[in-house]
């Protein structure tokens, strides 16, 4: 398996064993567009892969801080009460940088810089880029992605 995203029609296709695509959707990435440095909010570009699986199990829409849930739940009406926050939602797929100089070390590294393939609300569009350098998804999609790769996943983000 490996993951490829397309940051011009902000889309993430997994490919399997065979290299046929298997899935396709539609994603949303930064709104400053591609870019490694640590600050720029860009999705950085190059050969990643996946870091670490967070929250198998736990129901969609659950709101994640610093990797961890926080017992809350989305919903338009909770999201309305706390205006301004970049919802990290239902799952985390962590991506660590296979690039040295490129998006690993120093102030290009995507792990330190915490880039995730993440849910987000449901009132978020998908196909816009509007993220923070994250890859967002809907929920549903990110849950069903999440069961078929393993940790280790190669992701490769390009422009």
């Amino acid at each position: 398996m490996r993951i490829e995203i397309d940051l011009g029609s902000q889309t993430l296709a997994l490919f399997g064993a065979d290299d046929a695509c298997i899935r396709r959707y539609s994603v949303s990435t930064a709104a400053r567009g591609a870019g490694e440095l640590n600050g720029s909010l860009c999705t950085p570009r190059g050969r990643h892969r996946i870091r670490a699986r967070i929250g198998a199990g736990a129901p969609e829409g659950a709101v994640f801080r610093g990797r961890r849930p926080t017992g809350e739940r989305w919903s338009r009406d909770f999201a309305a009460a706390h205006p301004g926050r970049d919802w990290v939602l239902t799952r985390i797929l962590w991506l660590c940088g296979e690039e040295s100089g490129r998006n690993r070390g120093g102030d290009v590294d995507s792990m330190r810089r915490f880039i995730y393939i993440h849910g987000t609300g449901d009132d978020q569009p998908m196909g816009v880029p509007r993220s923070h350098g994250c890859i967002r998804m809907r929920n549903r999609d990110l849950i069903e992605l999440f069961e078929l790769v393993a940790a280790g996943t190669i992701v490769d983000i390009r422009a």
